[in-house]
């Protein structure tokens, strides 16, 4: 599908979109909270600065945007149509840089937890993945 955007409005579009703060961030953020949990945001010593620390927990959660971050499966993750190698190879050092953190901090000890756009779509869905997280938080195991 051709973009209906010009060249330039879409490179407008593009650079408009938040890294902080993000929709996906102030729900996660909202639910943590109100299940008592501490954390902080963005810490800049760990690898690829978690949205998240709970560090009583020894735990990270990033929040991901589908998009962004080639989630697999996803409708949200698709590419456009225009530019394609551009955006192949963007979102392919998006995922190689995302695994290497991931790594980085399991081998530090860190149990690390992703939250994808899509999962907190609707409010049913997003209850659901929520509960989840928190169990994913209190599992004692080394799971993701």
């Amino acid at each position: 599908m051709a973009d209906i955007f010009s060249k330039d409005k879409r490179s407008d579009i593009m650079k408009s979109i938040k890294g902080k703060n993000t929709k996906i961030e102030n729900i996660t953020a909202e639910w943590l909270h109100s299940q008592g949990f501490e954390f902080t945001m963005y810490d800049k010593e760990l690898p690829g600065k978690p949205d998240f620390v709970l560090p009583k927990y020894k735990t990270v959660i990033f929040t991901h945007g589908c998009f962004w971050h080639g989630h697999e499966n996803c409708k949200a993750s698709e590419l456009p149509a225009t530019n394609r190698e551009f955006w192949e190879e963007k979102i392919g050092k998006n995922k190689e840089r995302d695994e290497r953190n991931r790594t980085e901090l399991e081998k530090a000890g860190w149990k690390v937890l992703t939250v994808w756009q899509c999962e907190l779509r609707n409010a049913s869905e997003a209850e659901k993945r929520l509960i989840y997280l928190v169990n994913e938080i209190l599992d004692p195991g080394d799971d993701d």
